[in-house]
């Protein structure tokens, strides 16, 4: 299930991307779900664990991904337990936050109201403790909290 807390958590990752470039792991990369999301995101194919093809900067390393892709990466790899700020992703990444969240607990921070769709889903706000399954209900919590 996707946690969200609206505003500043203690110990949140709050510049994921910086984050990444210290803790990826090659396996992270190459793995399928990183490839869809590279893909989907940046429009760029995975190569190998450090070269990305970039239709727009040619062959990157992991380095040079979008903070987006470097923050969903960490959401669905990074076993510390810690809060990555989600507002480090654009509205692009919402379905893949909500992806990596059917498959664990996933808690973020968020500083925005980000564009999940209509649902259905589950996101628990943690500010107020309850769940909401549609885009109307999470708008109405959220705005409360931004």
């Amino acid at each position: 299930m996707l946690h969200i807390y609206f505003g500043d958590v203690v110990g949140e990752v709050y510049n994921p991307s910086s984050y990444f470039i210290n803790q990826y792991e090659d396996e992270w990369i190459t793995d399928d779900l990183s490839k869809e999301m590279i893909r989907d995101v940046d429009r760029s194919d995975v190569v190998s664990a450090r070269v990305i093809d970039s239709p727009v900067l040619g062959a990157i390393t992991p380095r040079e991904l979008s903070g987006g892709v470097k923050t969903l990466i960490l959401m669905a790899f990074d076993e510390s337990g810690r809060v990555f700020n989600g507002s480090a992703c654009g509205d692009n990444c919402a379905k893949w936050i909500l992806k990596i969240a059917e498959t664990k607990e996933l808690t973020i921070a968020l500083h925005n109201i980000m564009d999940f769709g209509k649902g259905p889903f589950q996101i628990h706000v943690l500010n107020t403790d309850k769940v909401v399954t549609d885009g109307l209900s999470y708008v109405t919590e959220a705005v409360q909290l931004v």
